[in-house]
């Protein structure tokens, strides 16, 4: 099932047993995979159109009424778009919106640079009282779903729409602030967010063959970030390896580089170049930003050279 299938699904359930759970879009329902839910929710669902600003004021003035209001929109058009009213609005006034950003980094795919958005994390990292999320499979997306609705406080969801391999298991345990260790390891820990969780846990086996004994945590919270965990796995292991779908300025290596900041332990970095996307579709974006498996395992045999 797709990302937003699943996102969807969850919102039904959830907008079926409290009527205070509604959802906003810009003219993108079908793209976010919530058009259906119009028919079901008449009075729980709004259309305010290609005007996002307006999207994001609405929400928060029906959170201050008591309702539990979810946005959407494209990526760019959910962080940077309305970069102010998610700090003013939102968050300085302690409105509860969840804010849900789909198509994150290089799954903008064909939309091309104007619409993948590689700065996100980092645009809403640095205002006050955000929680950035972002699932790695439709399993943790499902667990996810209600914990995240109940949280009393802004949320950024950072949605990948199409389907994703299954990561975890069925009757997985979601803990929004605590890091889901995959795989113990000794000498290299890799901190992974988003779809190339699996990309990492596929190339464990071929570290493995070259003497590496990997270490994989899935940061599905960046923000704030689970610094108990990274401190711990990083000094036990040694060297660091952060691989996330976004500029490596900002984002996940940036975080886990704060809460190591007196740790004097070597990290390295695979994710965006500081530069824009262009037009193209995954695999070739993975090559032309150096994201691919093989950019993976060599970024990891670079960590340990380090130590």
């Amino acid at each position: 099932m797709e990302m937003r299938q699943v996102y969807a699904s969850c919102l039904a359930e959830l907008m079926e047993k409290d009527r205070h759970v509604c959802v906003l879009d810009a003219d993108l329902a079908k793209a976010s995979g919530t058009r259906g839910l119009y028919e079901r929710f008449p009075k729980q669902m709004f259309d305010c159109g290609v005007a996002e600003q307006d999207m994001a004021s609405i929400a928060a003035g029906l959170s201050s009424y008591g309702f539990k209001p979810w946005i959407e929109s494209f990526t760019p058009f959910a962080s940077r778009r309305i970069c102010d009213q998610i700090a003013i609005s939102i968050s300085y006034a302690k409105r509860n919106v969840k804010i849900v950003g789909t198509d994150p980094g290089i799954s903008a795919e064909l939309n091309g640079g104007t619409h993948m958005s590689m700065e996100d994390i980092g645009v809403l990292r640095s205002i006050p009282g955000v929680v950035i999320f972002e699932p790695v499979d439709a399993v943790q997306l499902r667990a996810a779903m209600p914990v995240l609705n109940e949280y009393d406080g802004p949320v950024y969801v950072r949605l990948f729409r199409k389907e994703l391999p299954d990561v975890f298991e069925e009757g997985y345990q979601f803990d929004l602030f605590k890091a889901d260790l995959l795989k113990e390891g000794r000498d290299l820990t890799i901190f992974v967010s988003g779809f190339q969780t699996k990309h990492v846990l596929d190339v464990v086996p071929e570290l493995k063959e070259a003497g590496i004994d990997a270490e994989v945590i899935n940061i599905h919270t960046i923000k704030p970030i689970d610094r108990e965990s990274v401190i711990a796995s990083a000094r036990k292991t040694g060297a660091v390896l952060t691989v996330e779908n976004h500029n490596v300025i900002g984002g996940l290596h940036s975080a886990v580089l704060e809460a190591l900041a007196e740790e004097k332990i070597p990290a390295v970095a695979v994710g965006v170049p500081d530069r824009f996307g262009e037009v193209g579709k995954m695999p070739y974006l993975e090559k032309v930003l150096g994201m691919t498996k093989e950019d993976i395992v060599a970024a990891a045999k670079k960590a340990v050279s380090l130590k």
